[in-house]
Formats: structure tokens, C-alpha cells, sequence
């Protein structure tokens, strides 16, 4: 594929735009691509959707064979296996054919008549994108209130309350709901709903079922805060939750007594995270502040929790141990950590103090904790996966220390994990620092660097990037691609200290760290710079267009996903979604100092006249997360100064947002698309 062989690509109009801050001037010839409403820039999406198809009807045939692979790969019908909650069995069942799933459940045994409460597959007939946010069921069983949208916006849900008795919605509806919890009367309830204006979770509203007045009984007004609601396990307490990404507070009621007041557990201060987990007679916070970045868990009777004196330490600092999440039951605590970059499972009994490590048989692999939604269950339940091991569902028997399997990933087509090699190897950063790469290839691979590669990261935000199993990847794997994932700082992989050593103005040390380890790849013979993909999502895509500024050289092909690319100019934005919220991970641009630091790696910014990789860009134009316009103007700019021949799509979903199509069938579409570009890149055409 020679680019000259299609059409002519679009080319935007140039309307400049002069940006002054700090006695610096910016000219941002593409500014006027804010405006959907505008025709031009419809016209504009319409004519980069049009340019892509052309280019890429050429592999028309290898997109529906990896299509078939895909689809190959995934037990179309398929049950979860049920849990128990409150005296019913729930799971959920894909079926062959049907974009989305229907979710069912049976009372008392599983030998009872299916009841199904949601068919998501009638809910979306007929519309373009449909997100099911997720229910909550009421004390009594008897209705289920549930989120949806029908955008593919992740800010445009609205909350509705369905009669499981008659199967009819009841009168009542929010727009832009966020959290939902039922008071145990099951007949009040609380919500959370956004700001209009800036999509942030913002206030808390109380009503009574069959009554159109509603209470406002919490409203955070710190702009860098969200807030939220939600129901303990115990079904003993109503928790509101504010938190930015460095700070929370949570208050709580007695779900008893749902016209009482909200009691602060812990004032807000600065740089203090915790989460509350109830027991019925304790309380277990697990907390975090400067000095213990990774954190420790106290326990406090639930009479004196607001005697700080009163609060026993019972898992202590560890710099090497970040303690990520609890799951109470009657006698055990069950603590989910991460240690050297992979997760541990410890459960402490909570009768006798011992406690008792879940093993794992391979040095690289993801684990993480189901909880068990029944509080006096001595069992929980985990998932075990890793590269080349598909998905594993375990019960864990806390009594005996015996794990049992319960339902294991299957895969139609057939896969055999013997066939392929995992490693971990170690790439050093510009700074010293050692960065873990996790990677996966078939056996009898030679390094002898002719071999196709992928390395996917993301680095922001504190969001571990676990190993895992792909349905997906392993279309570029069984035709000879090394797939590699990137551990890089701005993510948690190795702690606390790793997230703070990637962010704000040690944000560059995220790129340099992918850079680092995509040289090391190349180094080490697995790949060449002229066989190496890279592809990132949202701030992952920020990621690829920092590294493609930086290192062109060094890539062959990026995939960058409804990338975070205009920086500057979104964190100047207050009334754009998220924007305020975002200042403790990327800098407030309103300060000089975070402003010039910003400006030097937002990659919109940074463009040059020079050679740049193959290029895929997608968007979504109801994306709330990054705007549509970020990877629009991205793509524009690109396409007026680079100085290559390589190919430069843009691909804009016209119908949904952040998370691409919303049915399964159509997501695996766009997945296929993606890997085809990158295999019709390095030269694969079946």
C-alpha cells in the first residue's frame, strides 16, 4: 500500500487561532474543530472516515479473517458462574449472535425457574450505541434500579427503577446519574448526579420512591473533587465518598434511619486517601498518606471510630507491599496487594490474628479478589489469568486454605499455553531505573531481530497495567509478533512511588521509560525499530504521541486510541469535563512552572516537520472522557507538517464515545481494524 495509490487525503482548513499565557504565544490553526454542531467539522470527520476506508479496503479480507479468529477464541454462549446475594443466585448469559448481555437470576436454588430481569439485547434494539451502567438490587428483592445510556458517553447515564414483579420501569428517571444506593426501608433511595457543565459527580440527592421531591443532602464544592454514594456489605450503612486523586473523605448513615444526617468518618486533609470497610463490629480503613505511600490498614470498633487513639494498626507501612484493596467477611479480612509488580491475595483470620497467602505457580500472571457478597461466608473468589493463560475462576475456601476451580476461559478454536513463552526482562530507564516488561511470543521464535512486535502501555493515573489474557492479540501473536506490555512509571505496577514518580512534573519519566523499553526490545533482538508497534488508549495516548515526538525513529507503526494529546489547551479549559479534577496528575497550567512543563511534552503541541511512524488515530464523537475534537485536530496537525510518506489515518466513531462501539460484535469489528493496519504495516496480509 503506497499512499499515492488513494485518494487524496483531507486536508483542514487552516483558521489560526493565537493562545497567550505566561508571554508565550501559541498558534493553533485547528482550534475551530471544537465545534460538532459546526458543519465543517462534520464535514471534516466525514471526509478522514471516507480517506481510512479507502486505504484500508484493501485489507477488507484480512480484517473479517482476524474477525473470525476473534470470534473463534470466545465461547459466544456463555453463563457466568452464579453468586449467591441475599437469597438469590445471579449470573449473566451472552448468546451467540447478540451484542450484549442478558442478566438473569434464580431464588433460593439453582434449580428454580430462570428469572430475567434485564435483556439488554430488546433495551438497545434499534440504537446506534447502548451502555448498560450496571443495577442495584433493593433489600426486598423486589426491584432493581440500573444505569444506561444510549451515547456510549460515560457521562450521559441516566438512572432508572425497574419493578422485578411486573417487569415494568416505575416513574422515575435522572439524567446524569453517577452512584445509586437503597436504603433498607427500600423505598428511599440516594443518588449522585454530574455538573452539566463539567461532567464532575458533584452532589447527592435523597427521595422517596412515589414522590417527585428530592433532597440535596450532600453537594462537594472543591472543583478538584467527585463525589458518590454507595451501600456497605453489611447492608448496615449508606457511605458518601469525595475524593480527588490525592485526597477523600467519606461520611456514612445508618441505612436504617435514611432521614438522619451524614457523620463524617474522617476530616479531610491534604494528601490523606482512606476507604472505609465495615464489619458489624469493626471498621477497617485502610489509609494513606506521604509517608505511607503504599499504605497500612487499621482496625477500630465501630462504637469509637472517631476516637483516633482508638485505631489499632494491623497491616503496617511496607515499601516494598502496596496494600490496594479489602474484603470484609464475618471472620476473615481478605487483603489484595501488590508486591514486585504482581498481585497477592493474604486472608487474615480475624478469630485468631494467622494468615494465609493464595500461591501461584508462575513468575508472571494477574490475580485479583471477587469478595464474596454474602458477609458471613467463609469462602471467596478469585480470577486468575496471565499471557498465556486464559481466565480462571477460583473459590477459595478460608476454613481449609483450599482453592477450588469453579469456570476456566474457554477457548472454541482451541489454544494450548505450552505453544508459547513468557518472560519478564528488565529495561533501564534514562534515569537508572529498572522497568519491568512483560512479554509473550510463541515458541521457536529466533531473536535474531526480524521479528514483528507490539508493546502496549498506559502510565497514568496510578492504573496498573496487569498482564492478561487476549482474545485479541493473539491474531498478531500466531503470526509471529512478539506482544510486549509496558510496566511504566505513572502507573502503580511497582508501588506507590512509581505512580508519584510518573506524574505532574515527573510525567516525562513515563515516556522515557516506554522509550527505554521499546530500545530494549530492539537491543535484546526480539524486534527492529522497522518491526516495532506501539498503541495506547486515552492517556496511553497521550504516551504514544509523546513517544512519536520524541523517538519517530524508534516505531514503525502506532495505534493511538482516543489519545489525551492536547494538553495545554484542555487543562486551560476549566469548562471542558474533568479539566479541574486533573490538576494533582498533570499540573495546574494556570502556575507558570506547570504550564511550561506541560507545554514541552503535550504532544499536540510538539509536532514537527519531520518523518513520523504509520499512524492509526481513533476518536469517539460523543467521547466525555477526551473530547472529539483532541485526536481530530491531533491528526490534522500531523497530516500538514510531517515530512514522511507513511500512512496517517483517522478513524472517528460517529455514533458512540471514550469506550468505542458498545455492542461485543461491533467492538471486535474495530479491534480487527486496528490489528490489520498494524500487520498490513509490517508487511502481513493473511
Amino acid at each position: 500500500m503506497k499512499q499515492n495509490d488513494f485518494q487524496t487525503p483531507p486536508i483542514a482548513e487552516v483558521i489560526p487561532d493565537t493562545l497567550v499565557n505566561f508571554g508565550k504565544t501559541r498558534i493553533d490553526n485547528y482550534f475551530w474543530m471544537k465545534d460538532k454542531n459546526n458543519p465543517k467539522v462534520i464535514e471534516y470527520l466525514n471526509a478522514e472516515n471516507a480517506y481510512t476506508d479507502s486505504v484500508m479496503g484493501s485489507t477488507k479480507d484480512l480484517q473479517q479473517k482476524i474477525y473470525d479468529e476473534i470470534i473463534g477464541r470466545i465461547k459466544e454462549d456463555d453463563e457466568t458462574y452464579p453468586s449467591l446475594s441475599n437469597g438469590y443466585y445471579y449470573y449473566t448469559r451472552s448468546e451467540k449472535g447478540k451484542q450484549y448481555r442478558t442478566y438473569c437470576r434464580k431464588k433460593s436454588s439453582l434449580d428454580s425457574p430462570e428469572e430475567i430481569f434485564f435483556d439488554v439485547n430488546k433495551m438497545a434494539a434499534g440504537k446506534a450505541a447502548y451502555m448498560f451502567g450496571g443495577y442495584t438490587i433493593s433489600p426486598d428483592n423486589t426491584k432493581a434500579a440500573y444505569f444506561y445510556n444510549e451515547t456510549g458517553s460515560f457521562a450521559d447515564y441516566t438512572l432508572k427503577i425497574k419493578d422485578l414483579t411486573t417487569g415494568n420501569d416505575l416513574d422515575f428517571s435522572v439524567k446524569g446519574a453517577t452512584s445509586f444506593a437503597w436504603a433498607n426501608d427500600g423505598k428511599t433511595i440516594f443518588y449522585g448526579v454530574i455538573d452539566p457543565i463539567t461532567l464532575r459527580p458533584y452532589q447527592v440527592y435523597r427521595q422517596t420512591l412515589g414522590s417527585t421531591s428530592k433532597q440535596l443532602v450532600y453537594e462537594e464544592k472543591d472543583a478538584r473533587f467527585t463525589t458518590g454514594v454507595s451501600g456497605s456489605k453489611t447492608r448496615e450503612w449508606i457511605f458518601i465518598y469525595s475524593g480527588s486523586s490525592t485526597t477523600s473523605e467519606e461520611r456514612m448513615i445508618s441505612a436504617d434511619n435514611p432521614n438522619g444526617t451524614f457523620e463524617v468518618f474522617l476530616p479531610r486533609v491534604q494528601d490523606v486517601e482512606y476507604s472505609v470497610y465495615p464489619h458489624k463490629e469493626y471498621f477497617f480503613i485502610r489509609y494513606k498518606d506521604k509517608e505511607n505511600l503504599n499504605g497500612k490498614v487499621y482496625q477500630v470498633a465501630k462504637a469509637n471510630f472517631a476516637d483516633r487513639s482508638a485505631w489499632k494498626e494491623i497491616i503496617p507501612h511496607s515499601k516494598d507491599v502496596r496494600i490496594e484493596k479489602l474484603n470484609v467477611q464475618k471472620d476473615y479480612l481478605i487483603v489484595e496487594s501488590r508486591k514486585n509488580g504482581l498481585a497477592e491475595l493474604e486472608i487474615r483470620s480475624l478469630k485468631d490474628g494467622k494468615s494465609q497467602f493464595v500461591s501461584f505457580p508462575e513468575p508472571v500472571y494477574n490475580a485479583y479478589s471477587n469478595g464474596n457478597p454474602e458477609y458471613d461466608a467463609p469462602t471467596f473468589r478469585y480470577s486468575y489469568t496471565s499471557l498465556n493463560r486464559p481466565t480462571t475462576l477460583y473459590e477459595y475456601n478460608c476454613e481449609t486454605n483450599q482453592s477450588t476451580q469453579l469456570k476456566q476461559q474457554e477457548v472454541p478454536s482451541g489454544f494450548n499455553p505450552d505453544d508459547y513463552k513468557v518472560e519478564r526482562i528488565w529495561a533501564e530507564a534514562s534515569d537508572g531505573v529498572k522497568v519491568p516488561i512483560s512479554i509473550v511470543y510463541k515458541k521457536g521464535l529466533k531473536k535474531n531481530g526480524t521479528n514483528p512486535a507490539l508493546l502496549y502501555a498506559y502510565g497514568s493515573y496510578g492504573i496498573s497495567m496487569d498482564v492478561f489474557f487476549s482474545t485479541s492479540f493473539y491474531s498478531l501473536i500466531d503470526r509471529g509478533f512478539v506482544f510486549g506490555i509496558a510496566h511504566i512509571r505513572g502507573g502503580s505496577d511497582l508501588g506507590e512511588q512509581w505512580y508519584e514518580d510518573g506524574k505532574l512534573m515527573n510525567k516525562k519519566n513515563t515516556f522515557t521509560d516506554f522509550i527505554a523499553c521499546s530500545e530494549k526490545l530492539i537491543a535484546d533482538k526480539y524486534t527492529s525499530a522497522d518491526k516495532l508497534a506501539a498503541m495506547g488508549g486515552s492517556a496511553g495516548g497521550l504516551l504514544m504521541g509523546a513517544v512519536t515526538n520524541m523517538r519517530p525513529d524508534l516505531y514503525q507503526t502506532i495505534v493511538a486510541q482516543v489519545p489525551f494529546v492536547d494538553v495545554v489547551s484542555t487543562m486551560l479549559d476549566d469548562t471542558l469535563p474533568l479539566t479541574t479534577g486533573e490538576y494533582e496528575e498533570w499540573g495546574n497550567p494556570n502556575e507558570e512552572e506547570a504550564f511550561n512543563y506541560i507545554l514541552s511534552y503535550s504532544p499536540y503541541d510538539n509536532i514537527k516537520a519531520q518523518d513520523y511512524p504509520n499512524m492509526l488515530i481513533t476518536g469517539g464523537i460523543n467521547d466525555s472522557q477526551v473530547l472529539f475534537h483532541e485526536p481530530t485536530k491531533y491528526a490534522a496537525k500531523l497530516r500538514a507538517m510531517k515530512t514522511d510518506n507513511n500512512i496517517l489515518l483517522l478513524k472517528m466513531n460517529m455514533d458512540s464515545g471514550h469506550g468505542g462501539a458498545t455492542g461485543r460484535y461491533d467492538g471486535i469489528k474495530e479491534t480487527a481494524f486496528e490489528l490489520a493496519f498494524i500487520l498490513n504495516r509490517v508487511g502481513i496480509s493473511k
